[in-house]
């Protein structure tokens, strides 16, 4: 073996290459353990409407440790993303002490219920079809009620109906998906529609009613219900007169 230079050169080498990997480990942990590089700043850098700076500090708090290069920009994030408003969040270091926090917040389109008896409100639903569980003080929110995992379709056939129903100045107030997967409407005038299970099918019957409605009925006082599962007519039931 000592007489073979070659040899030699690739034990050398090998000695060379376990003992640099040895000093950056030890030199990674140092720098890890060191207290040299603080953290001093985390900034936000979107304007947020509905998560407060508490929370975000309650968040952070314990997972800003060690130093800069300790703190993990991962762990951050994910702890940011459990906020209930946080649909989004990136984590980035600035050198040399500092981490920049963009947020991106739900916008809530409408109020949550699981279809059950009660029906009571537990979630919002987002713009973006999606349950998370913030709570809003806006009471104009309408109110989506359906199956667990149709909240994307619930919103979808929402826009689809409130664009239909405009020309009657109103909009859905009140949007269900039954256990049966038929669908039911309550307007913000008081007028509850009943659309069936097929909703493609639906949304031309619902237009058919809009068109007929503003030639014929909108003159003939209130009409609190309508059945439009009829594919050629519907039901209409007149409200009673009082006195």
């Amino acid at each position: 073996m000592w007489d073979n230079p070659r040899l030699l050169n690739v034990v050398a080498g090998a000695l060379v290459g376990v003992a640099a990997l040895a000093f950056a480990v030890m030199g990674s942990v140092l720098l890890l353990r060191s207290e040299l590089f603080p953290v001093r700043e985390i900034e936000i850098t979107t304007a947020l409407k509905k998560t407060t700076r508490n929370e975000i500090e309650s968040a952070l708090r314990g997972r800003i440790g060690g130093n800069f290069f300790a703190t993990s920009p991962d762990e951050l994030r994910a702890a940011l993303e459990r906020l209930p408003w946080v649909r989004s969040a990136s984590v980035r270091r600035t050198w040399p002490d500092r981490f920049e926090v963009a947020l991106e917040e739900h916008v809530a389109l409408a109020r949550w219920a699981e279809v059950s008896e009660s029906s009571q409100p537990l979630a919002l639903v987002s713009v973006y079809g999606e349950r998370f569980f913030g709570r809003s003080e806006e009471k104009a929110l309408p109110l989506f009620v359906g199956p667990r995992g149709t909240e994307q379709e619930v919103a979808r056939r929402y826009a689809r109906f409130a664009g239909i129903v405009a020309p009657l100045g109103a909009r859905p107030q009140r949007v269900v998906l039954t256990p049966r997967y038929a669908w039911q409407l309550r307007l913000d005038n008081g007028l509850d529609i009943m659309l069936g299970r097929d909703a493609d099918a639906a949304e031309v019957r619902l237009r058919r009613f809009v068109e007929v409605y503003e030639a014929n009925l909108r003159k003939g006082g209130r009409h609190p219900y309508v059945d439009l599962r009829y594919p050629n007519g519907f039901a209409l039931r007149i409200a009673e007169s009082k006195g």
